[in-house]
């Protein structure tokens, strides 16, 4: 189950006290944050600068996200770990191998932090906190109510799931948040997330998206300076778009890409309109620095100030 580029270092490898922290994923060896994560290592005076991907395929089985969840808590030299693509299926198949799990994680049924405490394995959701960060970087302050700008998230899955739950809090939240699936069992989860958190009757809305024309037509018809964002993680770990080439957005539509790495489908199919429809496309880099930012602060007890995260964005952005 550990990925063959980022092999688990053997104990004569590794001073014990040193240890390592995971990267739960499917293609981790590509990502940024192998060569980032050494560079943060080092500003943060953390106690290790070794970082190892566990890959896991797309359809793996409970049995494999327990026996990882396991690892990680049974071995001593493991401090942690980072979840994404997998964090709904790990929170399905090993949740109740944790000792403690935040509310975010218990609401939204997703695990993107594993660390540990002593001989207690927590369990907790950041993306609700990560998303809105990364929103507030490059959203202008106000903006749904001074446009009147809805949202369409392509994707309810865990992080369409936590962006749904963001704006919901927000003080400037949107009068109409649109969010799609293919499943109606995603969907139907979403709506008992949302119920259990208790956002107001009318915000969401659940829509079933057959095909890509579907979304296409959803897309189109929402009002000019909205924002569409890709949630379904096409154009990273599978190759595609949720929408097709001749999608129309809506002007000066803000389009965010989650993704920073992949064949970014989706991205490429924004930037094409983006001057002739005075489109602002945001790929996923900055939402790659608040998650990653996040859980290794979760991993290694570090609090983390706005000062200290911009300090990480430089160091990202000299190896991205």
């Amino acid at each position: 189950m550990t990925s063959t580029e980022n092999p688990t270092p053997t104990p004569t490898s590794l001073a014990p006290t040193a240890g390592y922290m995971g990267f739960i994923g499917v293609s981790t060896g590509s990502s940024s944050i192998m060569s980032v994560f050494p560079k943060w290592a080092e500003l943060l005076e953390l106690p290790t600068g070794n970082l190892i991907g566990h890959d896991l395929p797309m359809d793996a089985a409970p049995a494999q996200y327990r026996a990882m969840v396991e690892q990680i808590r049974d071995d001593p030299n493991h401090r942690g770990a980072l979840v994404t693509t997998h964090k709904m299926n790990v929170f399905a198949a090993a949740s109740d191998l944790f000792d403690e799990l935040d509310p975010f994680a218990v609401s939204c049924s997703e695990i993107s932090s594993i660390s540990k405490r002593g001989d207690r394995l927590i369990g907790r959701a950041k993306d609700p906190l990560t998303v809105d960060l990364a929103l507030n970087d490059f959203l202008p302050t106000d903006h749904f109510a001074r446009t009147g700008a809805e949202v369409v998230i392509l994707g309810a899955g865990g992080s369409g799931t936590a962006l749904s739950w963001a704006l919901a809090e927000r003080a400037d939240a949107p009068s109409k948040v649109t969010v799609t699936a293919r499943d109606d069992d995603k969907l139907d989860h979403l709506r008992e997330v949302h119920r259990q958190h208790g956002t107001p009757d009318g915000l969401i809305s659940y829509v079933r998206t057959d095909t890509v024309q579907d979304a296409a037509a959803l897309v189109a018809s929402a009002p000019a300076g909205s924002l569409i964002v890709n949630a379904t993680g096409l154009g990273k770990d599978r190759p595609g778009s949720p929408l097709p080439d001749d999608v129309a957005f809506p002007e000066d539509a803000w389009v965010w890409e989650f993704n920073y790495r992949g064949s970014l489908e989706f991205l490429h199919q924004a930037r094409a309109q983006e001057a002739a429809r005075g489109l602002h496309v945001v790929d996923g880099w900055r939402y790659f620095i608040h998650g990653w930012s996040q859980v290794v602060a979760d991993v290694f007890e570090i609090d983390l100030t706005p000062e200290i995260v911009e300090r990480l964005a430089e160091a990202a952005e000299s190896v991205r």
